[in-house]
C-alpha cells in the first residue's frame, strides 16, 4: 500500500499538483509489469515517510497516462523526474536508494 502523501498525477492534475508545486518534487514513472518498478515503490514509500512535506513524491502509471510519459520522453520505467518551479532538474533511469533520492530532492529545496 502506497504512503498516503504520494499522489498519483494524471494529465488533470499534473499542472497543479507537479508543475505549482512549492517543494521540490520527485515523479516515478511506473509500470504495474515492471519488477524493478515493484522494488522501487516501498523505497518511495519510505522517502514519503520521511521527507514529510518539504518535497512530493508523485507516480504517474505510463500505461494509464501515455501523454504524460510522451512529453516527459519517458522510454524506460522506472524513470525518475526531479522538478523544482515546474522546471526539470534532473532524469534517472532505474532504481535509486532511499538516501541518494532524500539527498537529491534536499539539494533542490
Amino acid at each position: 500500500m502506497a504512503h498516503e502523501s504520494i499522489v498519483n498525477l494524471t494529465s488533470e492534475n499534473f499542472e497543479a499538483e507537479a508543475e505549482k508545486a512549492s517543494v521540490p518534487v520527485i515523479i516515478d514513472f511506473w509500470s504495474e509489469h515492471c519488477g524493478p518498478c515493484k522494488m522501487l515503490s516501498p523505497v518511495l514509500d519510505e522517502v514519503a515517510a520521511e521527507i514529510g512535506e518539504a518535497a512530493k513524491v508523485t507516480k504517474v502509471d505510463v500505461m494509464d497516462q501515455r501523454e504524460l510519459a510522451m512529453k516527459f520522453n519517458v522510454r524506460a520505467v522506472p524513470t525518475l523526474v526531479f522538478m523544482k518551479d515546474g522546471e526539470i532538474k534532473e532524469t534517472k533511469t532505474g532504481i535509486m536508494m532511499k538516501d541518494a533520492i532524500i539527498e537529491k530532492l534536499n539539494s533542490f529545496a
